[in-house]
This record gives C-alpha cells, sequence and structure tokens, in this order.
C-alpha cells in the first residue's frame, strides 16, 4: 500500500496501476486499496500543494494516476460503507468566465475525499445553478472566477438561490484569483477557499 501511495504522489500512473494490480494479485480488497493508498495519497497531495511544495503541474500528474487507479478499480468496488459518498457538491464557474483549472482541481480533491461532484462546467448563468440544485439537492455548492469583471455573478447566483428558497440548507464556497474572505461575507457565501485543500477540509468539518 506505501508504495502505491508513493507511486500516486509521483504520479506515475503506469506504474500505480501495475502496483493495484499487485495488491489485487495478493488478495488485497478493492476498497482498502481506496482507503488506504489511494485517497490518503491525494491529501498527502494536497498539503503538499497548500504547502507550495507542488504546483498545478504537480497536482494534475498526480490526479491522473489516482483517477487512473480508481477507472482500474471501479468494476470492482463492493458498495458498502466505506464506498459511500460523503455527499453531493455541485461545482460551476461563474457566467461570463471561461477558467476551468480552479473547478477542476476542487473537484479532483474532493472526489478524493469521497464527495461525489457535479461539475455543471464553465460559462454558467444563476438559472443554470439553480436548476443543479433542485436536479441534485447537494449539501453544499462551489463557484469560481478568475476575473474581477465576472466574480460580481457569485453575488447574482447567491441571490437568485436565496428568491428559489433553497438557501437554508446548502453551503455556498466561493473561490478564484481576485476572490477573498471579505468579499465572500460580503455576497453572503459561506466560505472562502484560497486553495482546493482548504475547501475539502471545510466540507469534511461540516458532515
Amino acid at each position: 500500500m506505501e508504495e502505491l501511495k508513493k507511486l500516486v504522489i509521483d504520479g506515475d500512473n503506469v506504474e500505480a496501476v501495475d502496483r493495484i494490480q499487485k495488491l489485487l494479485a495478493e488478495g488485497n480488497d478493492p476498497n482498502d486499496i481506496v482507503n488506504n493508498a489511494l485517497i490518503p495519497a491525494m491529501d498527502k497531495v494536497g498539503e503538499l500543494f497548500q504547502n507550495k511544495e507542488y504546483f498545478i503541474p504537480d497536482l494534475l500528474i498526480a490526479a491522473r494516476a489516482m483517477e487512473e487507479g480508481m477507472a482500474f478499480l471501479k468494476p470492482l468496488l463492493v458498495k458498502d460503507e466505506s464506498s459511500k459518498s460523503l455527499g453531493k457538491i455541485v461545482l460551476g464557474t461563474v457566467k461570463g468566465d471561461l477558467h476551468d483549472i480552479g473547478k477542476a482541481l476542487v473537484g479532483i480533491i474532493l472526489k478524493s475525499a469521497g464527495f461525489e461532484v457535479i461539475d455543471i462546467g464553465i460559462d454558467v448563468p444563476a438559472e443554470e445553478f439553480i436548476e443543479a440544485i433542485k436536479k441534485h439537492n447537494p449539501i453544499a455548492l462551489g463557484m469560481c472566477a478568475l476575473l474581477t469583471i465576472t466574480m460580481i455573478e457569485m453575488e447574482v447566483v447567491i441571490k437568485a438561490i436565496k428568491e428559489a428558497g433553497l438557501r437554508d440548507n446548502l453551503r455556498i464556497l466561493v473561490g478564484g484569483a481576485p476572490v477573498n474572505d471579505d468579499y465572500a461575507k460580503e455576497i453572503g457565501a459561506d466560505f472562502y477557499g484560497p486553495d482546493p485543500t482548504s475547501a475539502k477540509n471545510y466540507l469534511l468539518g461540516i458532515i
């Protein structure tokens, strides 16, 4: 398991899948491989990223190794308590903004922690956020923006959520280069995440 963790942290996707095959051949349970190797590996990657020892390319490479391992294991996973989703999270980049990397990184980290992530894409208007909330009944909504001129859409979305009567049981997370904690509080968001790992830690703390 420790070897597999290191392979994922190093982003060696080919060797990671080979190691998973060996672990299975040795009689290891697929759920144990996920919970004792793949998820802890991405937790470590998130920690390295937060400490500025890893950067976006490192995170993406590690995430690819983790995702390929998960894809290999998926048909074998037993639907028991250890593999249940911790909750649904809807993610989207606000209207007028076409940037995707930050949102994608948050999604990767949240998936590795056990959340079910519904990514509704980029350039998402308020009404599509509302539709996604009604359809999926998530525990949280995450919005991101990379531009100052588009981050104002976050407030538009929050107002629309309140008007639709969907705010009470929904946590709203915001992030992106121009966003900060003061702005999050000003528009009525619950949390500002400076990086993907902080968003994960916040959500784990409220469930």
